[in-house]
């Protein structure tokens, strides 16, 4: 249990250390809160004990750890979270009249501005949703768009490569076959479905004739059922003090170009804020980040994340109420 005086010490230690990169020393602690240096130093040898300070090797100073960070988000941050921005920034966005794909990524290119961290999110996922009707556009050449009409009114669209010199009137009798057998069929299910149907029933004697089409729609159809995601600021990291080192920094700058990183934000807490610290993300391009996740969900049911990544010394009384604000107009969507 720690003490007032400790705790006094341990959030100006935090909210130091994320000022300006440098450990904290307990003689500018001590003008602050007006004790003494030595008493200042027992404290934070308390704290340190205790696993809330790391010291460096560097300097006497000493800095946050994983355990450290987590107290001051989860306790000493909650006495008087604020932030400095002016929402006004994103209600503007919201009121413009744009789809909700165009408006997520650019809510994303926002946050990343507004925080100098590396924003990402996860867009309302389409798994819950069912087929009503399917139509095949066709655009030039051997390309065409795969259309899927959902019960919940959204029309998902595909690009899709079908074989050269492919009959109409035998895709025509495909797709007439596919509204069959896929009608009402949750699109999570789809690919599944269309494999049962092509090996045991109704369009098993396409296959021989049509096989690349087949494949064609299996590969849009899981294609669909993978969720949407948005990047934004990416680069930001680079001006970070932690990754001036050109390994850590090619590192992280590979991982954000894997679609791995969707893993970052799969399990998020449905009920709200979700702070994972260094090494609690299991993954070694991120022990030295954090990632701060709030989810938001949209009509029907559909659920979405967005999140922040950053250092560990992120600013997280700016970081989490922005995103929980921007959570909150994104639900309305």
């Amino acid at each position: 249990m720690l003490t007032e005086r400790q705790k006094n010490v341990l959030k100006l230690i935090v909210e130091e250390f994320v000022r300006t990169a440098e450990p904290v020393g307990s003689r500018s602690l001590s003008k602050k809160l007006q004790f003494s240096p030595a008493t200042i130093r027992n404290d934070m040898a308390d704290l340190e004990e205790e696993g809330f300070l790391e010291k460096t090797h560097s300097s006497s100073g000493r800095v946050p750890s994983e355990k450290g960070y987590h107290y001051y988000v989860e306790t000493l941050m909650q006495e008087g979270i604020e932030t400095d921005i002016d929402m006004t920034l994103i209600d503007d966005l919201f009121d413009k009249d744009m789809n909700r794909d165009e408006t997520i990524q650019r809510a994303m290119n926002l946050l990343s501005q507004l925080t100098n961290y590396t924003s990402l999110a996860l867009g309302p996922s389409a798994q819950n949703s069912r087929v009503k009707k399917i139509e095949l556009i066709p655009l030039y050449g051997d390309m065409s768009v795969l259309l899927v009409v959902t019960n919940l009114g959204h029309v998902e669209s595909k690009n899709i490569t079908l074989p050269k010199a492919t009959d109409t009137e035998e895709l025509k009798h495909i797709m007439h076959i596919l509204n069959d057998i896929l009608y009402d069929v949750p699109i999570s299910q789809v690919s599944q479905k269309l494999q049962y149907e092509v090996n045991h029933k109704k369009i098993k004697e396409l296959l021989a004739y049509n096989k690349q089409i087949i494949d064609a729609f299996l590969d849009a159809f899981t294609r669909f059922t993978q969720s949407k995601f948005y990047l934004s600021g990416q680069s930001n990291m680079l001006y970070q003090p932690e990754f001036k080192d050109l390994d850590r920094v090619r590192e992280l700058m590979n991982f954000f170009e894997q679609n791995d990183i969707l893993r970052l934000v799969e399990h998020t807490d449905n009920n709200g804020l979700t702070v994972r610290i260094g090494k609690e993300n299991q993954i070694s391009a991120m022990k030295d980040c954090s990632v701060v996740m709030v989810p938001y969900e949209v009509e029907e049911g559909e659920k979405g994340t967005i999140a922040v990544v950053g250092p560990t010394r992120m600013e997280y009384r700016k970081v989490i109420p922005l995103l929980q604000y921007l959570a909150a107009h994104l639900s309305k969507l």
